[in-house]
């Protein structure tokens, strides 16, 4: 029987804990949590499929727009993003195994900092994680146009049918959306793994010639042999925010922790090898997909970077095929990326900081089917408002430019904030077990803050980042006030809760 459990089932806090922080905790009893039960399923190879799955799209498309700034400073932000991403994931691997709960983000911060900081991270990872898959199914439809010569009106069809189609294989079971993770992982990073040798047994490669054909004034060298920071130092700070998309969602697999047969031992060994995988692979198509032609220039306007240094590579007569096998890298991240939001939604519903309803399972299956199909509802209205208000063309450009740096905007926020709980919760936490330790410690998690809040502020000298940013501003005042006048007095002592409040002292509970 654990803290807040009595003899008869009944989740009550004791009568200490019935307010604290502005917040009130309700009772409920066992059939509450009997409810919203999970199945455990993963072990490393399928959390190590899922932090790759989830990132392996921004190595198809995104990271190239910071090409504008020079190869030079694309290859230096990409240094300082990865450090950041280790600093981070480190830390995770951490605080992930001595927390082990669906929670993630938003439970490192309730532990360390209390239930309004827990809200305020656990909003951040909302927005990147339902934003993110949104952004994601508009490259999807823009390949699938391509593929079957759709008229673009058509777009939204597809965006309709790949929500339905990926949402259904996360609702049907654990088991089915990790055996499809894994597969589509696999066959993302073998096409990425078939064009880097291609590139390199091509005799195409020309760095000189192609990666450095951006001049100081950012026009194109037709000869190349151009500098390698046309831009200077400040075109490096400008091109952090496009680096962050090579890396951008590996931090979700803390949100796998109540599906994983042994979060402890196999959550750290699931993230570390995540990023290192694709850290690798993040150098990898930065340096080969730039050394070929069209070159930095080219690939700064480019929607499909990827696609065009497979044309370049075996021409242009086999569009279609290439663009179907591009589209895998994409589906990759869609679906591991639902898998995210709904477990993310999940928890914090779980927990009473969202309407408790979308935390029920599925009744055989134990998948969270509400979560899932809220976060896929909110995001394809989100989509259809913004095509729909503003026509086909323009759509284009707010969902994939304003859309995309909202996520980024919520994914620095929370970054700041689960650096800012490791290193709470080492000092506040000393004695907490914790299997596995950082060998970077709290200066990872602070050079993490830091290129966090520094790609962040970057954002907002960008207009069209500021539009994002903007965005992630009102999200949040509404979802605050919705905590302020009614979340905060309808808190439930799951999980994440209940180790908050008694600091680890009995042990781990999971309903």
């Amino acid at each position: 029987m654990s803290v807040g459990q009595d003899s008869t089932g009944v989740h009550a806090p004791p009568a200490a804990m019935k307010a604290t922080a502005g917040v009130t905790y309700t009772t409920v009893d066992e059939s509450y949590f009997e409810a919203r039960r999970l199945k455990r399923h993963a072990r490393v190879w399928s959390l190590w499929a899922l932090g790759v799955g989830a990132v392996i799209s921004g190595h198809y498309s995104g990271w190239n727009l910071g090409l504008t700034q020079g190869f030079g400073s694309m290859f230096f932000a990409t240094i300082i993003i990865a450090t950041m991403y280790l600093g981070l994931t480190f830390s995770l691997a951490e605080m992930s195994p001595a927390l082990p709960h669906t929670g993630g983000a938003y439970s490192f911060a309730r532990t360390s900092m209390g239930p309004w900081a827990g809200y305020i991270t656990g909003i951040a990872e909302n927005i990147e994680f339902v934003l993110t898959p949104a952004v994601i199914v508009f490259f999807i439809s823009s390949y699938l146009s391509a593929i079957f010569g759709t008229a673009p009106e058509f777009q939204p069809v597809y965006w309709v049918l790949c929500y339905a189609l990926f949402v259904g294989l996360n609702i049907v079971g654990v088991e089915l959306s990790f055996k499809v993770t894994v597969t589509v992982t696999l066959m993302a990073l073998a096409v990425l793994a078939f064009f880097y040798v291609s590139v390199l047994l091509s005799g195409q490669l020309d760095f000189s010639r192609w990666a450095l054909n951006i001049g100081p004034d950012g026009a194109e060298l037709p000869s190349g042999n151009g500098p390698f920071l046309p831009m200077g130092v400040g075109g490096i700070l400008a091109a952090l925010p496009f680096a962050v998309w090579l890396f951008l969602a590996i931090e979700q697999l803390p949100l796998a922790a109540e599906e994983s047969h042994d979060p402890q031992r196999d959550m750290p060994k699931g993230i570390i090898a995540g990023i290192l995988t694709l850290i690798v692979s993040a150098f990898l198509v930065v340096f080969l997909n730039t050394s070929i032609a069209p070159g930095a220039a080219g690939l700064a306007k480019s929607g499909e970077p990827l696609l065009d240094g497979f044309r370049t590579l075996f021409g242009s007569d086999i569009a279609k095929i290439l663009a179907a096998i591009a589209v895998i890298g994409l589906i990759a991240s869609f679906h591991t990326i639902i898998f995210a939001f709904g477990r993310q939604i999940y928890s914090l519903s779980r927990a009473g900081y969202f309407p408790s309803f979308l935390s029920v399972t599925h009744g055989n299956r134990k998948t969270p089917y509400v979560a899932l199909i809220a976060g896929a509802v909110i995001g394809l209205l989100v989509m259809l408002v913004i095509w729909f208000s503003v026509g086909a063309e323009a759509g284009a450009t707010v969902i994939g430019g304003t859309l995309l740096n909202m996520a980024v905007a919520g994914a620095m926020l929370a970054y700041f904030m689960q650096g800012m709980s490791y290193i709470v919760l080492k000092r506040k936490f000393p004695n907490l077990h914790r299997p596995y330790k950082s060998p970077f410690g709290v200066a990872g998690a602070v050079i993490c803050m830091v290129i966090a809040a520094v790609t962040l502020y970057f954002q907002l000298t960008d207009p069209v980042f500021q539009k994002g940013v903007i965005g992630v501003a009102i999200y949040y005042a509404i979802m605050m006030a919705y905590f302020l006048i009614h979340g905060r007095h309808k808190l439930i002592l799951s999980p994440e809760e209940e180790f908050a409040l008694t600091k680890g002292e009995t042990g781990y509970k999971t309903y």
